[in-house]
């Protein structure tokens, strides 16, 4: 969630926290420049029509020549036009810089703010005020909505950790006990047909349990709540290489009191879905999965040797399910979220998530 190079007027676009503007100039003269631009403009002619005529008339006393006339009532219109323009182009100069901050903003810089001047027409000033408003709002609102996603989704790791508990001490035992029974009655009995129909009962559920214990591991990973994410990413990549076949290497140089549980779930989560990309997508043959991090932040990185993908060319709005589920974990815990890819010559993922301070911290 830049240019302001390209923007550089006299009145710097920059953060100012509140509407009290710079004291440069007397109050009087500052009252002055922020009556509304309408009344300037008629203050300014009628000022100049005064001096105007009483120059005429002091012509006329001295020496009554209406040429000399004519050239005062010329130069004072010449004043007022020039007068007005420089009071029009006073006025409009804030313009310039809600214009720039307006440009900053779009290209995602919500610190953007229109600086207040002492210049400004009333009614100008106002609509810079109200931008500035405007940013503040937006900028609570977005850290609402992060506040709310990432309490949506811890809620969700939660109910998942939940479901995987379930399956793995309920399902899983369950099942377990159920080999234990048909292994027993196998035992006992000397019938061909009756013994082969409980091997057939207890190779199905070697399967089922099998099934269970993956779905149960894919759900939460029961081992990331109790040993850590290195050891969760080792279980992970030896899971992968007996299923695919494909090599995964881990590496981890962690040091610190450890890592809190949030951004180690963050983290495994992209390494899982990297990984699976890399393995599905990709035809990876070998993924490397690197974990370096101190007690600030942690950072990963998944590099494969797939066959990669043209990530210019992909739409932001549209990276895919997947790419924008990790992306948007990443976000929502403070990080930074990368991809590094070009067709044949693989991919890297990576993310850097900061570790809180007051967080709760596990084995890393």
């Amino acid at each position: 969630m830049t240019a302001a190079a390209l923007f550089a007027t006299p009145c710097a676009v920059s953060r100012v926290s509140g509407d009290t503007p710079p004291r440069t100039l007397p109050r009087w003269i500052a009252g002055l420049f922020a009556i509304p631009l309408a009344g300037k403009l008629a203050g300014a002619s009628v000022i100049v029509f005064m001096v105007a005529f009483g120059a005429a008339l002091g012509i006329q006393d001295n020496a009554p020549r209406n040429g000399s006339i004519l050239l005062v009532m010329l130069c004072a219109l010449g004043m007022s036009v020039c007068v007005n323009v420089g009071l029009v182009l006073i006025a409009l100069r804030p313009i310039r810089d809600l214009e720039a901050a307006a440009e900053r903003v779009s290209q995602g810089d919500l610190d953007a703010r229109v600086s207040p001047s002492r210049l400004a027409d009333r009614d100008i000033a106002r609509i810079g005020r109200t931008f500035n408003r405007v940013l503040d709002e937006l900028i609570a609102d977005r850290a609402r909505m992060r506040r709310l996603a990432s309490q949506v989704i811890l809620e969700g790791d939660r109910q998942r950790a939940a479901i995987s508990r379930e399956l793995h001490d309920s399902a899983a035992q369950s099942l377990a006990a159920l080999m234990l029974e048909v292994a027993a009655a196998k035992r006992g009995t000397t019938a061909p047909e009756l013994t082969a129909r409980l091997e057939t009962i207890r190779s199905y559920a070697v399967d089922v349990l099998d099934e269970v214990r993956l779905l149960a591991q894919r759900v939460h990973p029961r081992v990331l709540d109790d040993l850590g994410l290195r050891v969760a990413l080792d279980r992970l990549g030896r899971i992968t290489t007996e299923r695919s076949g494909v090599r995964v290497d881990i590496g981890a140089d962690l040091h610190g009191p450890g890592m809190p549980l949030g951004p180690a779930t963050v983290l495994y989560r992209v390494a899982e879905e990297a990984i699976a990309n890399a393995v599905r997508h990709g035809s990876a043959r070998t993924v490397n999965v690197s974990l370096v991090g101190d007690d600030r932040n942690v950072r990963l990185a998944v590099t494969d040797d797939g066959r990669g993908f043209e990530v210019e060319g992909r739409p932001v709005s549209h990276p895919g399910v997947g790419l924008f589920t990790m992306r948007q974990r990443v976000a929502l815990a403070g990080g930074i979220f990368e991809i590094e890819s070009r067709p044949g010559a693989g991919t890297v993922v990576s993310a850097i998530v900061p570790i809180p301070a007051e967080a709760n911290p596990v084995a890393g």
